[in-house]
């Protein structure tokens, strides 16, 4: 057990990822949930935008309310849409609290815009006044993002991906942790792209600036498995050899979201594109996945193949065939 940075929310390092709720039933999550229960997991971190994830574990945990510290978050940007939206969670948890509300996937260009009057980050000082949340966080896919909520001072906590593959958050996650601001971190098998699931969990809960670990989990064997590693937290020097195989292995094709790709010349939000692809090939979010795409308003087929994407990409992906398989896949 820690301290979520300076809050006063104290924890298990490895906590509890809503995502994967979407794909399994009712009954399914109350067998989840209990097996939480049973092995000290007390963090839970959905969102708005999980479809029925915050029903479903609002129904398992009623009644064992006191036993889980809440999370989850909202797209919403404006002032009234998230008031309904906190509503809307404390609804479906069947609670009159939620302990953590985040801002979730916030873009660069919308962070300075939340906190203008009539926007969303009043919403929530709103509702913490009232007692409806205890703490604003912020979770991004953007680094620039993470490094104005840590410099700006405006949020407990701060939530990305991170992972054996993806450590570009290493100086800016220790960076909040001397600020005292909470680091909780998603995708540690890199959307399903690891197979050794305690390793990754291992190799993160090894960095002592990172509090809190959130792999999505959709069965009590997986609970068991991935709460495992608390036991030991010493990587070995086969263990090391191992990450390095999947460094090697996924090096070639697997989006970092680093975004140095970025901008296109016609305006496709490239590592967005492979996310919604990683969803729906490793999280088996079919769906969901195919729903988002949808909505982009330019896509993967809109591409050009003007190769300055491929110019930029300091782990020389090749994105022209990349954003291609994307088209194949979800089109």
């Amino acid at each position: 057990m820690r301290k979520l940075g300076s809050t006063n929310i104290e924890l298990n390092r490895v906590g509890f990822g809503g995502i994967p709720i979407q794909r399994i039933t009712q009954e399914d999550t109350n067998l989840v949930i209990n097996e939480l229960v049973n092995k000290g997991i007390n963090f839970i971190d959905s969102a708005r935008g999980y479809t029925i994830s915050e029903e479903y574990i609002g129904n398992a945990i009623e009644g064992k309310r006191d036993k889980f510290i809440l999370a989850t978050k909202s797209m919403s940007r404006t002032y009234d849409d998230m008031i309904r939206d906190v509503n809307t969670s404390l609804k479906n948890f069947k609670t009159d609290y939620i302990d953590l509300y985040q801002f979730h996937n916030l873009k660069p260009d919308e962070y300075e815009r939340i906190f203008e009057d009539g926007m969303a980050y009043k919403a929530l000082l709103k509702c913490k006044g009232e007692g409806k949340i205890k703490h604003i966080g912020i979770t991004s896919h953007s680094i620039d993002t993470i490094k104005k909520a840590v410099y700006g001072g405006k949020f407990d906590t701060i939530q990305f991906p991170y992972n054996i593959v993806e450590d570009q958050a290493d100086e800016i996650f220790k960076e909040a942790n001397k600020k005292g601001i909470g680091v909780i971190v998603m995708k540690p098998l890199a959307g399903g792209a690891i197979d050794n699931a305690q390793l990754a969990i291992k190799y993160i809960l090894s960095k002592d600036y990172i509090d809190v670990v959130i792999p999505g989990m959709d069965s009590v064997e997986q609970v068991i498995e991935n709460t495992s590693v608390l036991n030991n937290l010493d990587i070995t020097n086969e263990e090391k050899i191992e990450m390095k195989n999947i460094i090697d292995k996924l090096g070639s094709r697997f989006c970092r979201r680093c975004e140095y790709c970025m901008p296109c010349p016609v305006g496709i939000n490239i590592p967005t594109n492979f996310l919604f692809e990683g969803y729906y090939s490793r999280y088996n979010l079919k769906e969901w996945s195919k729903d988002r795409y949808k909505a982009l308003s330019v896509k993967a087929s809109d591409c050009i193949e003007c190769g300055k994407c491929e110019s930029k990409c300091p782990y020389e992906l090749p994105i022209r065939d990349m954003l291609k398989d994307v088209s194949n896949i979800l089109e």
